[in-house]
């Protein structure tokens, strides 16, 4: 059964007492000691406008190692192409509010509150959040963010306007993670998209060893 926690505790139960969904706990707060705290233990915070603070550590986990990152030929052409401009960090605000007003399929709205939008721009203005972004004509068109914790990089959400913006964002972005050492990329849950590009499920345990060893 979920904990509960209260709005001032961040003390977070064993990840492998989540349910069956990930589902870990309810409640506490989105401060950022709060959400760096959750991150280095492999829990992130998934919820509905309606609903308390719930916190989610899946089994297994969808993770993407930069080494094994896969380039479809198409999406070569895309970035040979010039089409779009890479950039990062300029637009954060931006980069998540369009993450929250895209609408998806089979999705009736976002788990991207204005709780979730505030505490990651507050994050970024710490250095601890960080995004991708994808240009068009000097128009936003695509991009990710997410946190960045010692060598490992905590994907959050992305967006794309433009076919194949977000895919151009992400790869950019997962080659320049390499360069700089981060040596995984958490993409949480299974998405078609993601798997296209190289990410693969990983035991929670595994995912929790990784933690332990890439952030210091």
């Amino acid at each position: 059964m979920p904990a509960f926690l209260q709005r001032d505790q961040n003390n977070f139960p064993d990840v492998e007492l989540a349910d069956e969904d990930g589902f870990l706990a309810f409640g506490s707060n989105l401060s950022t000691e709060t959400l760096l705290k959750a991150y280095r233990k492999g829990i992130f915070p998934w919820y509905n406008e309606d609903e308390p603070i719930c916190w989610y550590s899946p089994n297994p986990r969808f993770v993407l190692f930069p080494r094994k990152l896969k380039i479809s030929s198409s999406m070569k052409t895309t970035i040979n192409s010039m089409k779009f401009q890479f950039k990062v960090d300029t637009s954060f605000a931006d980069v998540v509010k369009n993450c929250r007003m895209t609408k998806r399929k089979n999705s009736p709205g976002t788990w991207i509150t204005n709780e979730i939008e505030k505490a990651y721009i507050k994050l970024f203005e710490n250095g601890f959040a960080h995004c991708a972004e994808a240009w068009f004509n000097s128009e936003l068109a695509g991009g990710l963010y997410g946190v960045g914790i010692g060598k490992v990089f905590f994907g959050e959400s992305m967006f794309s306007h433009q076919s194949n913006a977000s895919k151009f964002a992400f790869i950019n972005y997962a080659q320049l993670l390499q360069k700089k050492g981060i040596e995984v990329i958490d993409c949480q849950v299974y998405t078609p998209h993601l798997e296209s590009l190289g990410a693969e499920f990983i035991s929670r345990k595994e995912f929790t060893l990784l933690l332990e060893k890439l952030i210091t």
